[in-house]
């Protein structure tokens, strides 16, 4: 993804890439889509609608009663059936503003509760949307969909929606009474229609595609927001604040740019659908005062039909509105409906219990990323892939940055799914498995750990949520996570997002203490011990050596230390892996492999004539390191 500016057909300037490409600039069936969400609140929405018909009635009702007042008692000089009638129309007013009141009461907690269920589906889809999935998207985006789109369908259903029904039938309604009144004027009013209907028709398409971009570009300035936000350490470190917020700028005044556009199509909407109404009425003024002056129309007749005419005036000019409030629900239901149509590529198998032996075999994997996210149709990230870890094995994956180690282990656990080949448990291939099963048997601590706005022990018991006390406090011990216990709160302190107020090292271990209490029979380290200082790494490294004693675990190593925790340690180069053995036959049989080690020269032998131009420290920590080697080396040979 680019920086650069590029401007499409409507003259926007726009982001080349703020989200995937929508597959329809406007979809009338999505919103259509989202109408059985209604369906729980159906007694409510019905009541509703026979407030808003009945007041609808009163509306009417009122000119034809201003009609019979002046044709009658003010004629006639009837002041009983002119108290009469009064009464009543005061009745049919107030009967109208009671009802009203109930339309709008009622369809507040209807709309309301229609918004929270999409809201809850949508955020449910989230959850099951593969990793490719959000890798293509931006969280902003996603954000943008969650809050905003859903509360514009939320408007459009709680009075667009609504209005725009009654409207259409006022019009009709109304137009049919007039032309029964006296149809000469009636055909005016009929007339006046058509350059209305053809205004919409007109501005409809250039306001759905402006709206669409703006909600992009909405989204587009979350994400910015968001990562600035996250990303606010760096930026200060570097002093580049001038910086972010010209970005920020930039993002601003182009949704700012299309927002003016909107107005500036709304505005010619809204004039002409308030002059041509206006126009009719002129006429209708001059025609009837003519009429009346003629004898053809009563005086009574002749106000009704103003009155009426005058009532059409809201409905007709409103239009403008509820159309534009259409499109954007339109707009923003075809944005949802994008999260509910993308396909869900990892699915459950039919396979419900988690295994339990820990036998793990890769055969013939091979993977690579989808095109629009790699840049790449055939940029295969692993190919060719064969590995067999048996039960209660410890195997060290190592490589150069960008040999594919972390995508194979994210293949463990179907973040991704292999491209071709085949990943077993147990003899059973992951895809027959369920997604919780599969879970409960692979647990992963990655390099890179997530923490959330939570307390500590929230944050731990992600991975396992039913665990005790003591199995909470024996995976903070392994973990070496012992700092939790001085936070101001101890495990109830609430970390902050990110966990920013902690150290990286610190991050790794509650990571790795989430995995471990996971208790998973394939325990998979995504190289959690790299931003460990060497005294923390020891302690850590010693724990960790009982755990993996009784599970199968697959460890990433960058650093050399690592490698200890193995068994055996696999090479991976250029997405396959080239040799298998024991750390020492590598050593001597690797000269890549040496290479790889180098940088860190724990493992290495000062007196070796192949290692010594490596440098060399050893403190307290180090040699412990290298005592635990030299035991299990001992342990081998016997």
């Amino acid at each position: 993804m680019g920086d650069s500016m590029h401007t499409d057909e409507t003259g926007l300037r726009s982001e080349p890439v703020i989200a995937p490409p929508p597959r329809r600039i406007r979809s009338s069936s999505d919103i259509l889509r989202l109408l059985p969400y209604l369906k729980p609140y159906r007694v409510r929405w019905i009541a509703m609608l026979v407030a808003a018909l009945l007041s609808l009635v009163a509306t009417v009702v009122i000119p034809l009663m201003t009609k019979a007042v002046i044709d009658g008692p003010v004629r006639h000089q009837d002041q009983q059936q002119l108290w009469v009638l009064g009464a009543a129309a005061m009745a049919v007013l107030v009967s109208e503003a009671v009802l009203w009141f109930i339309r709008r009461w009622l369809v507040a907690r209807a709309t309301m509760g229609v918004e929270a269920d999409i809201r809850k589906d949508l955020y449910a889809r989230l959850q099951i949307l593969p990793m490719a999935f959000h890798g293509r998207w931006q969280s902003g985006q996603l954000l943008s969909r969650v809050m905003n789109d859903l509360s514009t369908i939320r408007s459009f259903l709680s009075f667009g929606l609504l209005f725009l029904l009654l409207n259409v039938v006022q019009i009709i309604v109304v137009t049919g009474i007039l032309l029964a009144m006296y149809w000469p004027l009636g055909v005016v009013v009929v007339v006046s229609i058509v350059p209305i209907t053809a205004t919409v028709l007109h501005f409809q398409r250039q306001y759905t595609k402006l709206s669409r971009a703006a909600q992009d570009q909405s989204g587009n300035v979350a994400t910015h927001v968001e990562e600035q936000a996250l990303g606010l350490r760096v930026v200060k470190a570097f002093g580049r604040e001038e910086y972010a917020y010209d970005r920020f700028d930039q993002r601003a005044t182009t949704l700012f740019d299309t927002e003016v556009r909107k107005v500036m199509v709304s505005a010619k909407f809204w004039t002409l659908l308030e002059a041509i109404p206006s126009v009719s009425l002129i006429i209708v003024l001059g025609l009837g005062a003519y009429a009346a002056g003629s004898g053809l129309v009563t005086m009574g007749t002749l106000v009704a039909f103003i009155t009426m005419m005058l009532s059409l005036v809201w409905p007709i000019s409103s239009l403008g509105f509820l159309l534009s409030m259409t499109q954007e629900a339109m707009t923003a239901a075809n944005r949802v409906a994008e999260i509910f149509d993308a396909p869900r590529e990892i699915t459950d198998g039919p396979e419900r219990a988690a295994p339990r032996g820990g036998r793990l075999e890769l055969v013939d994997v091979g993977f690579r990323f989808p095109s629009d996210s790699s840049g790449g149709a055939d940029q295969w990230a692993l190919r060719h892939v064969n590995l067999t870890v048996e039960a209660g094995e410890t195997l060290a994956l190592v490589g150069a940055t960008g040999s594919g180690k972390s995508v194979l282990v994210s293949l463990l656990s179907r973040l991704y799914d292999v491209t071709e080949g085949a990943i077993l448990i147990d003899g059973r291939d992951i895809r027959e498995l369920s997604l919780p099963a599969l879970r409960n048997a692979v647990a992963t601590a990655f390099e890179d750990p997530t923490l959330f706005s939570m307390s500590v022990a929230e944050n731990i018991r992600l991975g396992r949520p039913d665990a005790g006390e003591m199995e909470l406090a024996q995976a903070i011990d392994v973990a070496a996570a012992d700092f939790v216990y001085q936070l101001p709160f101890g495990l109830e302190t609430r970390i902050g997002e990110q966990g920013m107020s902690l150290s990286g090292g610190q991050r790794q271990r509650l990571s790795l203490a989430r995995a471990l209490l996971a208790a998973p029979s394939i325990l998979v380290l995504d190289d959690t011990l790299s931003a460990l200082d060497v005294h923390t790494e020891a302690k850590v490294t010693e724990a960790l050596q009982r755990v993996l004693a009784s599970v199968t675990g697959v460890v990433v190593a960058n650093r050399a230390s690592t490698v200890l925790l193995a068994d055996r340690v696999a090479l991976l180069e250029g997405g396959t892996i080239t040799r298998v053995g024991r750390h020492v036959e590598l050593l001597a049989d690797a000269p890549e492999y040496r290479y790889l080690l180098a940088a860190d020269s724990d493992l290495l032998d000062p007196d070796d004539p192949t290692e010594r131009d490596c440098d060399w420290e050893q403190d307290d920590d180090r040699r412990r390191l290298d005592h635990l080697y030299l035991e299990r080396e001992a342990a081998d040979r016997l």
